[in-house]
């Protein structure tokens, strides 16, 4: 299940949105010498190990370089589908939270709800030496974010490969259902606890810079009259 297009319209760009979309396709590509498909190679060392990451932080032997790969993982993709699925995501909710909040705020906040997301993975089992990447965990706080910001907003999605075509969901339930998914419906080799982890915090954060009243005070997001229900 993914998403198209939500039903909310602004005049401001998301500058950095568009960026972190780019850098995520441009490192995808290069990891890999440019091809779609296969392993990536150039930067897998930059994926981060919760246990390595754990002996960084009480000080045992680990290399305290393994906390920097709280972040560098953030940039790093598996595979097309992981990669398509989070530029899909992003691109139709990130630009409007990122409105919201302005630009240099959103790129803070998303930067903290991935790393409270990667901490979140890494507490469920500390003792794991398989590493992680990906950016779902950051892009779990932007769709926590947008639940608590636009819970009536309308958004068009595809399910693929069983419906190739689209219909349209409230926001409140489709993001509902899936942050349920991540605690309820476990996969493997999916740090589903990171994507709940990074949700929570979306939300967190909304909650302490005022709620939806606060923010959106003085912004002009509005809802896009020209959009069709399916």
């Amino acid at each position: 299940m993914f998403p198209v297009r939500d039903n909310l319209v602004t005049k401001e760009r998301a500058y950095v949105t568009w960026t972190l979309v780019g850098l995520y396709v441009a490192i995808y590509l290069w990891s890999r010498g440019g091809s779609v498909f296969g392993p990536g190679y150039t930067f897998a060392d930059l994926a981060a190990t919760p246990a390595e990451v754990m002996m960084a932080i009480q000080g045992q032997r680990g290399d305290v370089t393994e906390l920097g790969k709280l972040y560098t993982s953030m940039f790093l993709h598996s595979n097309i589908a992981h990669l398509l699925g989070n530029v899909l995501f992003l691109g139709v909710f990130g630009p409007h939270i990122e409105v919201a909040l302005g630009g240099l705020r959103f790129a803070v906040y998303y930067l903290f709800w991935g790393l409270v997301a990667a901490m979140a993975h890494i507490l469920v089992d500390p003792a794991s030496t398989v590493p992680f990447l990906g950016a779902s965990g950051a892009i779990g706080g932007v769709l926590g974010s947008y639940f608590l910001l636009f819970p009536a907003g309308r958004v068009k999605i595809i399910i693929v490969p069983l419906i190739w075509t689209t219909f349209t969901v409230a926001a409140w339930l489709l993001l509902g259902l899936w942050f349920l998914a991540q605690i309820f419906i476990p996969q493997p080799g999916v740090a589903t606890w990171a994507h709940a982890g990074g949700f929570m915090a979306g939300m967190a954060t909304m909650l302490v810079l005022g709620g939806r009243t606060a923010i959106l005070k003085d912004s002009d997001l509005q809802v896009d009259q020209n959009f069709e229900e399916d």
